[in-house]
């Protein structure tokens, strides 16, 4: 299912679990000529979908506030928000990511897009966005291969970078992991799981390639299906090998289910994960007692509880009345980097379109909340930091509070 909207100058957005997909219509005192849309393509539907909706919201918050202020460079910014989720698929789909990104190519308006929020939709998407020339800049997708030169033909046809992060790769996420379980968890025996998708083979892969490079011992692996309901089989497999931590590479879909089923089978084990475990799904879905203790990281820098950020996080729980997580920041800085682009391009005098903003997009360099950014040719940040959290339940507050639920410890360690 594909949803669409149109949102514009003081437009706004009643959040309340999974249902941040609504959105008023206002017109800014613009000309009518003068505009230019912006896409937001991102899994609004199924397992990802209160995550997604947080996504949404940081991009849609910083679009918001620059048509508040007249717009950029005399150009209003209209909104087409796609849902890449369905209800067949339980998560992202990714051939209807690659019809939405059909859809923005085929609409001439837009000059570039935030999301998407999975690698296996930034994989599908690459390829036809590269064609149409037109730039993405996802806050979440963490698979190498989409930036990787060596994977340059199939993702970047025409040659040109359209791909940008606000965040870093997998390269850095699952091998900076693997360290921090053997430096600060002692852990000297571990098993991985994976739940078949494009970002959690991935990283999976990356975590097990340094933990076997700096002497864990990886006793097994595993995939798991997203779609089935029962872990138990695996799960005890696991147990009977005595493991002192398992590592896991996936979405939330699978990731709940592994949560639920982990604690009551090996509820001793050390358990852990990427960015796809850092969601709200979690906390809603997997719950406590079964998700306390799990430790998840993310791969950009951790700011959501710097002092300075204090104003910001307060325009967000205004706007959409709940707490935002760090990915709703990269969201925000991407579409900031996509507003920098756009103004620059039409102060040089430049046609402002879809080509000349992905230039622009390129050779910025962007003060956002985490900091610069800037890009590699490839559409790398070149910040590579991965922080890792820990859920600690916090009674004070609401279950599902991002902030208060998942703990920052630091940051990890880098890997040689």
């Amino acid at each position: 299912m594909v949803f669409e909207r149109w949102l514009t100058r003081r437009s706004s957005l009643a959040l309340a679990g999974v249902a941040l997909l609504g959105a008023t219509m206002f017109t800014p005192v613009l000309a009518a000529d003068k505009s230019v849309t912006v896409g937001i393509q991102l899994p609004l539907t199924g397992g990802d979908a209160e995550g997604a909706a947080r996504i949404k919201a940081g991009a849609q918050m910083a679009l918001d506030e620059a048509n508040e202020k007249g717009g950029v460079a005399g150009y209003k910014i209209k909104i087409l928000v796609l849902d890449s989720g369905t209800a067949t698929a339980g998560q992202y789909d990714p051939a209807q990511a690659a019809t939405n990104a059909r859809k923005m190519v085929a609409d001439k308006s837009v000059v570039a897009a935030v999301g998407p929020e999975m690698s296996g939709e930034g994989k599908a998407m690459a390829p036809i966005l590269s064609a149409g020339d037109l730039a993405i800049i996802t806050p979440s997708a963490t698979n190498p291969d989409i930036t990787d030169p060596k994977f340059s033909g199939q993702f970047m046809p025409k040659g040109k970078a359209v791909f940008f992060r606000t965040v870093t790769t997998d390269a850095y996420q699952g091998p900076n992991m693997a360290n921090y379980y053997k430096n600060e968890l002692k852990v000297k025996k571990v098993y991985v799981l994976d739940d078949s998708g494009a970002y959690g083979v991935g990283l999976a892969d990356a975590f097990q390639a340094q933990a076997k490079k700096i002497g864990l011992e990886v006793l097994g692996r595993d995939q798991l299906d997203p779609k089935a309901a029962d872990y138990t089989a695996i799960l005890t497999k696991i147990k009977s090998l005595g493991p002192e931590a398992v590592y896991f590479g996936g979405v939330a879909q699978a990731g709940v289910k592994l949560v639920k089923q982990a604690y009551d089978i090996i509820p001793d084990v050390i358990k852990g994960g990427g960015d796809g475990l850092y969601s709200p799904d979690v906390l809603g879905g997997g719950a406590f007692p079964a998700a306390e203790g799990w430790y998840t990281t993310i791969a950009s820098p951790h700011v959501l509880e710097n002092a300075e950020m204090e104003p910001w996080v307060k325009r967000f729980v205004a706007k959409f009345n709940t707490q935002p997580d760090d990915y709703a920041i990269t969201a925000y800085d991407g579409a900031t980097v996509i507003l920098d682009a756009i103004k620059r391009v039409a102060e040089s005098g430049k046609t402002v379109d879809r080509s000349n903003v992905r230039d622009a997009i390129q050779s910025g360099k962007v003060q956002t909340l985490q900091g610069e950014v800037a890009f590699d040719k490839y559409g790398d940040i070149t910040n590579r930091v991965i922080s890792v959290f820990q859920i600690k339940k916090d009674e004070k507050y609401p279950l599902d509070d991002m902030i208060h639920q998942f703990k920052y410890i630091g940051v990890a360690p880098a890997a040689s």
